[in-house]
């Protein structure tokens, strides 16, 4: 775990800052250790991972479109394990995860028209290559479920 934290916090300064910043704006919130990153549980809708950083959130926004075929515990589960997936990211790309990653990955999330091309087309959010790899980093570290190609939008 130290090589871990040392690796994120050299390699990856950029995101390391901004997640530790973030992290201080929670400090209230839970937060627990998860196969070395520091999770942070908050009240948000959705989740972020920055760094050895992860801001997550067990009420996902998508939960009651898919509560048919999973738990909340059981997506707020795979949600953790994607997430871990992107500090998997971070320690391979260190300072190139927020161009590579980051900022992609946040377009992906956020742009509405995406958004609408995603929900008409039944395009899974996961599908997208940042998310993807994350899910697969994710599973190969934890060896536990992460969120396959799930449709959310």
């Amino acid at each position: 775990m130290v090589l871990y934290w040392l690796v994120q916090c050299l390699w990856g300064l950029p995101q390391a800052i901004l997640g530790a910043i973030v992290f201080l704006c929670h400090r209230r919130d839970e937060h627990f250790l998860y196969h070395g990153a520091l999770i942070t549980r908050w009240s948000g809708k959705s989740s972020v991972s920055i760094g050895p950083f992860v801001f997550v959130t067990d009420k996902p926004y998508f939960a009651e479109k898919l509560q048919s075929l999973y738990s909340r515990e059981e997506l707020a589960a795979r949600l953790l394990v994607h997430e871990h997936g992107h500090t998997i990211q971070s320690l391979l790309l260190g300072p190139m995860y927020l161009i590579v990653i980051g900022i992609p990955s946040t377009l992906w999330g956020w742009l509405p028209n995406l958004a609408r091309m995603r929900e008409e087309q039944q395009r899974s959010y996961f599908s997208f290559f940042t998310e993807s790899w994350a899910n697969r980093c994710g599973e190969w570290v934890t060896g536990e479920k992460s969120m396959e190609q799930l449709v959310i939008d």
